[in-house]
């Protein structure tokens, strides 16, 4: 953590690691900004860009499947009639889980809508750019698309049936969209952004979620590592958490086995080792983890009862600093092979533990 501050990939940043019963390690470095000396702890507030996927936007689609109340493979049209155009009758909500729906990844909402029901609008009328099913494409949004069918079949916005649902279950009382003033003396500040000519601090960093209100499914979400450890621990332990069950067992279970086929590595909703992504080279084939552009990864490894946590503002002052990759890919080694008995920097089959944690 420290060398990676020397390197310039981040201004300050947490790594926690951790197993089902709580928390192993912590390491801060660096500080929340150049011009603000504290030193980030497990309460920093984090943008967490597109962690919001997995941590809100997922969660809230296992619960509502473990319930019986969304079909991941019934078409979309289902849930949303007025979601009409060429191809579109045969995408289902496991496409869009697993960003093989046939939606381009982006568009510059912000730049096309005046106000957020625009911009969920011109998600709607987005055409497919290829069949569904044939390739992989990340995709915001598919996941601002899936966003709109939770909030149609809970009956209540997205972002409250995940608070309500998870969060408030967990006792993950800072995990919020829109955090408020009074909080942001705590958050890390992220990019000086040419759009909004401004230092953004406590503002979400994504142009598209910002033009939704702040309040988007594919990125928004703010929380710290502690809360996290939280979320972490509740899917080490198959779905609860303090006697409080979350989630079943059998549906994260669903959501988190490698696919099958070649189309990718993404299970639903989570991405899966792949040996050249940031779980790096020592998870189990059992992991699921994903990013944030901002800085910011999660890793659950229920295999070897462990959990790695980067978060950190890399886009602090510009997005340009591309380090953060091989930072990811050096604490996810380094805390892998300790537990695995591996001396430092060993190669993975010289470690006694690891040969049966290799990722096919």
């Amino acid at each position: 953590m420290q060398q990676a501050v020397r390197d310039g990939a981040f201004p300050g940043g947490v790594a926690l690691v951790g197993s089902r019963s709580g928390i192993l390690a912590r390491s801060a470095a660096g500080q929340l900004d150049a011009a603000d000396p504290p030193v980030p702890d497990v309460n920093t507030l984090w943008d967490l860009a597109s962690l919001t996927k997995v941590v809100g936007l997922t969660s809230g689609v296992l619960r509502l499947v473990q319930d019986g109340r969304l079909d991941l493979d019934a078409p979309v049209q289902r849930y949303l009639p007025t979601w009409t155009g060429p191809g579109k009758s045969v995408v289902t909500v496991r496409h869009l889980l697993t960003h093989s729906s046939g939606l381009p990844s982006w568009r510059p909402l912000y730049k096309e809508a005046t106000t957020p029901a625009q911009a969920r609008a011109l998600v709607l009328a987005t055409p497919l750019d290829t069949a569904p099913g044939v390739r992989m494409v990340y995709s915001d949004l598919g996941a601002i698309l899936l966003g709109e069918i939770v909030t149609r079949v809970a009956g209540v916005p997205f972002n409250e049936l995940v608070t309500r649902d998870v969060f408030a279950p967990l006792a993950m009382r800072e995990t919020t969209w829109l955090p408020s003033p009074s909080k942001r003396a705590r958050i890390a500040p992220t990019e000086v952004d040419p759009w909004r000519q401004r230092h953004l601090r406590g503002e979400v960093h994504d142009e598209n979620a910002f033009a939704l209100g702040g309040i988007a499914a594919h990125a928004g979400l703010f929380s710290s590592a502690a809360d996290l450890s939280r979320l972490a621990r509740m899917y080490l332990q198959y779905g609860q958490l303090d006697g409080a069950r979350v989630l079943d067992s059998v549906t994260i279970a669903r959501f988190t086995s490698r696919p099958d086929g070649s189309l990718s590595h993404r299970a639903l909703g989570w991405e899966k080792p792949s040996g050249s992504n940031s779980a790096g080279h020592r998870m189990s084939a059992e992991a699921f983890g994903h990013t944030g552009f901002t800085g910011t990864s999660l890793w659950i490894d229920p295999a070897q009862d462990v959990f790695v946590m980067l978060l950190t503002n890399r886009v602090n002052p510009t997005r340009e600093s591309r380090r953060i990759g091989q930072v990811r890919i050096a604490v996810a080694d380094a805390v892998l092979g300790l537990l695995q008995g591996c001396a430092e920097n060993a190669p993975i089959l010289e470690c006694p533990a690891s040969r049966r944690y290799i990722t096919k």
